[in-house]
């Protein structure tokens, strides 16, 4: 069987990582891929957006099954292109996936379907997007309608800090067009996790718990990134509040969506604030979650290939899904300067002594070759250090023993990982 996973970042490469375990599996492309998938894939230069130039190739290399990791191509509809010609994804439709590509369509979707989230409002206008936050006062959250890659969601505890997220998003417009509408929400006070999720659109199955680490440094300061480091599972989610979880948010999603006449098919992902023990949906995404498939995936047991056919085939309630009763933690290793400026092409020393350790794998990011050979640096987020262990503590341990041993100028990573539990 071959498969080709769309992507080049440290999910994508965990998604090959898990892949390449399968026994069906012969061959794997990656497009564009990185430096640590090509162990394992052949990487391929075609642009994610030329949908026609992925369609071709598909066809050309006879592939039975493609699966995508980032947000982008699933917000300019690959899946549709894709069953159009008749091609098993991984993914939602462009329609499913404006849950994610469109927070003011995903805000008005919960309103109608009564799904726990903050209170917002939605402007156009600058003017009276700061009028409201006069009013409102802090704290409270300013958000770019479209895709930021992670980076258009300020949560400001000052009337400066919101009126100058405000200015950067609608006026600077640093995010282009994703910023011509945005969403102003109030501030939840409370714990975070993510919850994902596989679905046909017709069955679920859950996926284990974890926690992503937003902001760039120690304690939650700083900017917020696309992720910082994330552990599994996350104490917070109990039985009791998973259930709810899966009751108020997953099962209305899907439903609602249906209801609507879109059949959501792929990875759910709910970004939730748990506030007194009750869920509300922060955000959704539409794909694997990245650094979270970094410790999601390996605790599966269960061959990756089973759960994709079966989503595809509308027969996932046949699989049975098994985890390792393992914890798992990721650190990310990140450039100088990032979620800002950052420089590239800086080589990375130590990575072939962590190959050497038990229970330990080092996920690329922003990776690639130079003329040399060697491997440099290629991105904000570089590296996603993933140990296993017996519990939280232990995965830690062996994660930032690892991360002692991999060294490039400049290498900045929270030491908090894991840590307040």
């Amino acid at each position: 069987m071959k498969v080709l996973v769309i992507g080049s970042g440290g999910r994508e490469h965990a998604i090959v990582w898990k892949l390449a375990q399968s026994r069906v599996v012969d061959k794997i492309y990656c497009v564009p891929g990185n430096a640590g998938i090509s162990d394992l894939a052949e990487c391929i230069e075609i642009e994610n957006k030329d949908l026609s130039g992925l369609v071709d190739f598909v066809k050309y290399e006879w592939i039975d099954l493609t699966v995508v990791g980032p947000e982008d191509p699933l917000a300019k509809g690959i899946v549709d292109t894709f069953q159009k010609e008749g091609r098993k994804i991984i993914g939602p439709t462009k329609a499913a996936a404006q849950l994610e590509s469109s927070k003011v369509f995903a805000k008005e979707f919960m309103k109608r379907h009564k799904i726990p989230t903050a209170e917002y409002k939605v402007f156009t206008s600058y003017t009276h997007a700061e009028e409201y936050i006069r009013l409102k006062g802090t704290p409270i959250v300013v958000k770019a309608n479209g895709l930021a890659a992670g980076k258009g969601v300020f949560v400001c505890h000052r009337y400066e800090e919101a009126i100058e997220a405000l200015k950067l998003i609608m006026k600077e417009k640093i995010f282009g067009s994703a910023g011509d509408k945005v969403v102003i929400e109030e501030y939840l006070q409370g714990k975070e996790a993510s919850y994902l999720v596989f679905t046909d659109g017709k069955n679920i199955v859950s996926m284990v718990t974890s926690k992503d680490h937003k902001r760039l440094l120690d304690n939650d300061e700083g900017p917020n990134t696309g992720g910082m480091g994330t552990f599994s599972p996350n104490p917070i989610i109990t039985a009791e509040l998973e259930k709810e979880i899966i009751e108020t948010i997953i099962k209305p999603t899907i439903r609602g969506l249906k209801s609507e006449g879109i059949v959501y098919k792929g990875i759910l992902y709910a970004g939730l604030m748990i506030v007194n023990n009750k869920p509300y949906v922060l955000e959704f995404n539409c794909r694997f979650g990245d650094p979270e498939t970094q410790v999601i995936l390996p605790r599966l047991e269960t061959d990756l290939v089973d759960i994709f056919m079966a989503i595809t085939e509308q027969k996932l309630n046949k699989i049975d899904v098994k985890w390792k009763d393992k914890s798992s933690l990721c650190v990310i290793l990140a450039s100088e300067g990032y979620p800002g400026k950052y420089k590239k092409e800086l080589p990375i020393k130590g990575l072939e002594m962590v190959k050497r350790l038990k229970d330990v794998i080092v996920f690329h990011a922003g990776t690639k070759f130079d003329e040399n050979g060697r491997v440099v640096t290629n991105g904000g987020r570089v590296l996603g250090v993933t140990a296993l262990g017996k519990d939280i503590k232990e995965a830690r341990q062996k994660a930032y023993s690892a991360v002692e041993l991999i060294h490039f100028e400049g290498m900045q990573y929270r030491k908090d990982i894991g840590l307040n539990i």
